[in-house]
């Protein structure tokens, strides 16, 4: 058997730092008037703290899983389910072609920038091209974990590292209420992927790599890749079952291979190509299919010049503008293919003699 390695994880904090904690919410002096209302709160809070309630709703797994009476948290049931049924869509030869548009800027008007995103308008292009062909649109705009109330992206716990069979698919890390780490809009994400014949990313370049929203949503897709769609193999985060099961044969499945990508990466002054092939490789390895060359788009807008006028610099920029339509229509023909069935008879189907 392998040894689990433990030492790291902090001991529970005291009550006190538990409340400190819990009130930093409650600092708006509007809050005083339910002071005591606020005080039996916390006492709940605490209970499932201490008590480590991650999910306190829950259901027996049922038929098609391993373990029928495991019981599962009725939220991840709920996912799975949407999964599925978007699965299902996907397949469905006669329901419309879907295109998932993601703006991976955290800036909007709404933001402390005050000021919508470059990349938003860039998405937009592509947006309009893809519906004059008549394709389905779905716009994930990642800016809104910067300017909507509770929106939560949580970051991924790693759990792959442990044993690829104790990382599910959908992840099951949360939510987990007993540490307050809910509202997880992963949960729908995962159906929008799922449902999408392709996606286009569109994303500025902060410091050389992608931006911290588009990152934590990149990290959590980790469970589309190999993930395990039974969490009662493992009993839900049994670490010596989840060895014993990779160590055993672990064949990886790829939930979202085959669908078609295609790249808007932008920046001002550096980074853009390795950002641009960094998403490609991610991509290209969950078994997405590139719609080519006009696809994978990597630009400068204003390069070197202010801030305060890139937005005038892409107005000006009418050959980038024509490259993001392209890119929508590289991305269009490619969806008609895969749909025909003609994309998939040029790919090779060859077996992953190192499947990770």
């Amino acid at each position: 058997m392998i040894k689990i390695r433990t030492g790291q994880a902090p001991a529970q904090l005291d009550r006190a730092e538990f409340g400190t904690r819990f009130r930093a919410v409650f600092r708006d002096p509007a809050f005083a008037a339910e002071e005591q209302s606020i005080a039996r709160l916390e006492e709940i809070a605490w209970q499932a703290y201490t008590e480590e309630r991650k999910s306190p709703f829950k259901q027996k797994a049922g038929p098609g899983y391993a373990d029928p009476d495991y019981e599962l948290s009725a939220e991840w049931v709920a996912t799975k389910h949407r999964i599925d049924a978007a699965q299902e869509k996907w397949a469905d030869p006669a329901s419309p072609s879907r295109v998932l548009l993601i703006c991976g800027s955290a800036r909007n008007e709404g933001t402390c920038s005050s000021e919508m995103s470059k990349t938003f308008r860039l998405l937009g292009i592509a947006r309009e091209t893809l519906e004059l062909v008549n394709i389905q649109t779905d716009v994930l705009d990642l800016s809104l974990l910067t300017s909507e109330y509770g929106r939560n992206i949580h970051p991924c716990k790693g759990c792959v590292s442990t044993a690829m069979p104790l990382c599910h698919w959908p992840c099951s890390c949360y939510p987990n209420h007993a540490l307050n780490q809910t509202n997880d809009w992963m949960a729908e994400i995962y159906e929008r992927w799922t449902a999408a014949h392709a996606v286009i990313i569109v994303t500025p370049v902060y410091w050389y790599q992608s931006p911290s929203p588009l990152k934590l949503m990149i990290d959590r897709l980790v469970c589309a890749d190999g993930g395990n769609p039974d969490p009662t193999t493992t009993s839900g985060k049994d670490a010596d079952k989840a060895k014993a099961l990779e160590m055993a044969g672990w064949d990886y499945p790829q939930h979202l291979a085959g669908r078609v990508y295609g790249l808007i990466v932008h920046g001002d002054v550096a980074g853009i190509e390795s950002s641009r092939q960094a998403l490609t490789d991610w991509l290209d390895w969950m078994g997405f299919i590139d719609a080519g060359a006009q696809a994978r788009l990597d630009r400068y807008i204003g390069y070197y010049e202010p801030y305060a006028s890139s937005h005038e610099a892409l107005d000006r920029d009418v050959s980038v503008q024509e490259e993001a339509r392209n890119v929508a229509r590289a991305v269009a023909k490619a969806v008609a293919e895969l749909r025909a069935g003609r994309l998939q008879a040029v790919q090779p189907a060859l077996s992953r003699p190192r499947p990770k």
